[in-house]
């Protein structure tokens, strides 16, 4: 996932300046993506405008400087829904934030597409949780200074146990959350066009 993905998806919800992209990357999509810095907003605003992703209209304001306000076209439609819409294929860490990005788009998607994404992403997980939970997690220990075998083996299994427990959770929800797509409790345009394949 590239930054130009979430500043088209952002864009195609609400026309926005640089200033107000940046403001929300700093607030409802602080989990989207860390520390984006609004150098790297404008550098990307500049190059989606020249591949002709984006285009952006003038609007004067009295007394202080005039802003610019972005909005898609349809080329940077296509490249937007070509990704979200596209295969997904999940990160080595759960908490990679593509899945939540794609998730938080998923207005722009219809049920099928995000049940498919669901899928992969709940099959993926339980594959590996059916893998490394009980895998051998002994170390061979050779430091060469100081250092606590006990601690580093408490610590050690303490991450095991949360980072298990936040896997669980993880995929409870995703679960809970395809359940409820499916029984009709998510609004959704598209719900009856959900093959059969996809249904429990």
């Amino acid at each position: 996932m590239k930054l130009e993905h979430i500043l088209l998806g952002v864009l195609l919800e609400h026309p926005s300046t640089g200033y107000e992209i940046k403001k929300y990357l700093d607030t409802h999509g602080r989990f989207l993506r860390s520390n984006t810095q609004m150098s790297q907003v404008y550098r990307s605003l500049g190059s989606m405008e020249s591949q002709g992703w984006v285009t952006h209209s003038v609007d004067p304001r009295p007394g202080a400087q005039d802003a610019k306000t972005y909005r898609v076209t349809d080329e940077g439609a296509t490249v937007f829904l070509d990704w979200l819409t596209g295969p997904y294929h999940p990160a080595s860490r759960f908490q990679d934030p593509e899945l939540g990005a794609r998730l938080s788009f998923s207005g722009f998607m219809s049920a099928e597409q995000l049940l498919r994404i669901l899928d992969v992403e709940i099959q993926t997980r339980q594959d590996e949780i059916a893998r490394y939970r009980n895998r051998d997690r002994r170390e061979q220990w050779a430091p060469t200074i100081a250092f606590d075998t006990e601690l580093a083996e408490s610590v050690g299994e303490r991450l095991h146990l949360m980072g298990a427990s936040a896997i669980d959770a993880h995929v409870a929800g995703l679960i809970s959350l395809r359940k409820e797509l499916l029984d009709g409790q998510l609004s959704s345009r598209s719900l009856t066009a959900v093959p059969a394949e996809l249904r429990p």
